[in-house]
């Protein structure tokens, strides 16, 4: 057979080349990984500067609109020539705005639409035309803002300004005027500046349509796209679809990156482009670096993995055979640790692992001892006297477990009487066997001499509290006493949910409730006895913890009481043992492949109909 022979020969073939390749291979991928990262990183900042000079140019141009809409919203209103006025000289007044003017059309009818005569107005002496009109009486009926227009060249400013224009309409919604406002384009201009797009990219301010409206680059294009510009078409492309964005071009890195962003106040894009390889220079660095670092670690890999193979496979022998020794049940070798690198730290685990294991296999003997001693301390099976037929069971979680169950003679309290206790302390495992068998302990002893339920539970809460005050564990429990003769019964209920009693006959169930605070919290607390009066034949009660109920499947659905309602209905006729064995094969169903995470206890106290119950 062709193929490496020793364990050296393998960790050669199938340790050095496979690292080799997962080095190129995350070299690869932490490259793209980076790459991507940085590109994401330059977008998000390239965009949020976008996005704040577009802000200041917004806030720029929205400040002389704020002032025409509200001089749009006196139209229709009489006597308003002094608000109009006011608002006029406002808008003049804003920082940027060169001239205001408000012109009205020739072919205006003033016989259909009281209008305003208009009359230049000029400043003082040295002052030059402000450019707009003064107005007469009259008035307009509503108006809007219509376009801010693109830049242009204006003589009266010597410079390029942006007009903001809107029309002003009469009640039939036809154009007797126009309200114009001229804002400076350099003082838009300056909150690009600002961002610092203009200094470190070249950057244009582009209409809707792909016209460079200015830029920082004396050479811009006057047209994105022109002069078959792949970038600066696939660029315009994305501006009609989408608000903000950016677009990369081939290569690796890509010879260029362009980010765009649309003002909300003009139809106009901040459009800024960058070289790919200024932008992707750390990742490239980065890329010869870790290359040459690679090839570094292939060969250092290599001539460590040669000098520990040895000493590696000497080590991993010794263990291989130590296990094979324990697989035969010989829990007797110890391996000599012979280095304190990580093929000692193996061996020192593997002497601590049969350690472990010899006391686990103690632990685990004591445990079952334990289980067999608890399983004797239950009922060992049915009872049946005078018409009653009593079962219970139990089905703990883990080895041991807090549920308890006890059916007691209790002749102080009457001839025959009959004592069943159900109880479940909190917790799980063997603290709690041990406490449940020191309940059990209490209340046989003080069955034996109670002369009432209620003191006995009493005498068995005090005796309890001397043992939990430190620890706080406590124990609910329901516990009834049943007079054969009568069948009357009397119960406690210290904590534990009520037990059930079902009438077949009449399709009913009660529930025999009760206050009573959990055993083994307050020493002083005082137990109250209910009473049931005379079972009728067929009649049925389920005493039964919680973990019956509250057991879920894998869907996270409860068993519920509901369910277990509905068992007793159908099996009511079955003897005690029948109905339990009927209900634990239900709750296993339900339960599934999902681990039992909780004790179950449950027991049934049955009186018997006709000949049975002789």
């Amino acid at each position: 057979m062709i193929g490496p022979k020793t364990l050296q020969q393998r960790l050669m073939l199938f340790l050095i080349l496979p690292v080799t390749l997962l080095l190129l291979s995350m070299g690869t991928v932490v490259f793209i990984y980076s790459k991507n990262s940085l590109l994401d990183q330059w977008r998000e900042a390239g965009i949020l500067k976008l996005q704040r000079a577009a802000h200041t140019i917004d806030m720029r141009l929205e400040q002389p609109k704020e002032w025409m809409k509200m001089f749009l919203e006196t139209g229709g209103s009489a006597d308003v020539q002094a608000v109009q006025e006011m608002i006029l000289n406002r808008i003049e007044s804003t920082e940027g705005v060169a001239w205001v003017r408000l012109d009205w059309l020739d072919d205006a009818d003033p016989g259909q639409t009281p209008m305003l005569r208009m009359m230049p107005r000029r400043r003082g002496a040295g002052d030059r035309e402000t450019g707009r009109m003064m107005a007469v009486p009259g008035r307009f009926h509503r108006g809007r803002i219509a376009e801010v227009a693109s830049p242009r060249y204006d003589v009266s400013v010597d410079g390029e300004t942006v007009s903001i224009i809107s029309n002003l309409n009469d009640a039939s919604g036809r154009t007797i005027g126009r309200l114009t406002a001229a804002l400076r384009f350099e003082y838009l201009v300056d909150a690009v500046a600002a961002s610092g797009l203009w200094e470190n990219y070249r950057a244009y301010i582009v209409d809707t349509g792909g016209k460079v409206l200015a830029g920082n680059d004396a050479a811009r294009p006057r047209q994105l796209g022109e002069n078959d510009d792949v970038m600066g078409a696939a660029a315009l492309a994305a501006m009609k679809s989408a608000p903000a964005g950016t677009v990369i071009g081939e290569g690796n890195p890509s010879e260029e990156i362009i980010g765009f962003f649309r003002l909300h106040e003009a139809p106009w894009f901040l459009v800024f482009s960058a070289p790919g390889s200024e932008v992707l220079a750390p990742i490239v660095r980065f890329r010869n670096y870790f290359m040459v670092v690679a090839a570094g670690f292939i060969l250092v890999i290599l001539l460590l993995i040669r000098w520990v193979a040895g000493r590696t496979v000497a080590a991993v022998k010794a263990v291989s055979e130590a296990a094979r020794e324990i697989a035969a049940g010989r829990l007797d070798p110890r391996l000599p640790v012979k280095s304190r690198d990580e093929v000692g730290e193996m061996v020192e685990s593997f002497n601590t692992m049969i350690r472990q294991l010899k006391e686990r296999l103690r632990l685990k003997t004591s445990l079952n001892l334990a289980m067999e001693v608890q399983q004797n301390l239950l009922p060992s099976g049915s009872l049946v006297i005078e018409g009653l037929d009593i079962s219970g069971a139990s089905r703990y979680c883990d080895e041991t477990g807090g549920d308890y169950y006890d059916f007691i003679a209790m002749p102080e309290m009457g001839p025959g009487r009959i004592g069943v206790a159900v109880g479940d302390v909190s917790g799980h495992g063997a603290a709690a066997a041990l406490l449940m068998t020191s309940v059990r302990a209490f209340i046989r002893s003080r069955a034996i001499h109670a002369v009432s339920l209620s003191r006995m539970i009493g005498d068995v809460n005090r005796l309890l509290c001397m043992d939990t005050t430190l620890s706080g564990n406590f124990m609910t429990l329901f516990m009834l006493m049943i007079d054969p003769s009568s069948c009357d019964v009397r119960w406690i209920r210290a904590g534990n949910e009520p037990a059930l009693v079902y009438d077949p006959a009449a399709d009913r169930f009660t529930e025999l409730k009760g206050c009573g605070m959990a055993l083994g919290v307050d020493s002083e607390n005082q137990y109250e006895e209910g009473v049931f009066p005379a079972l009728k034949p067929g009649n049925l009660i389920l005493l039964a913890t919680d973990g019956l109920w509250e057991a879920e499947n894998r869907d996270g659905e409860p068993f519920g009481r509901d369910r277990l309602k509905r068992f007793l209905q159908q099996r009511h006729s079955d003897d005690s043992e029948a109905i339990i064995q009927a209900i634990l094969d239900a709750h296993s169903r339900f339960l599934g492949d999902v681990p039992q995470t909780d004790d179950v206890t449950l027991v049934v106290v049955k009186r018997r109909e006709g000949n049975d119950a002789l």
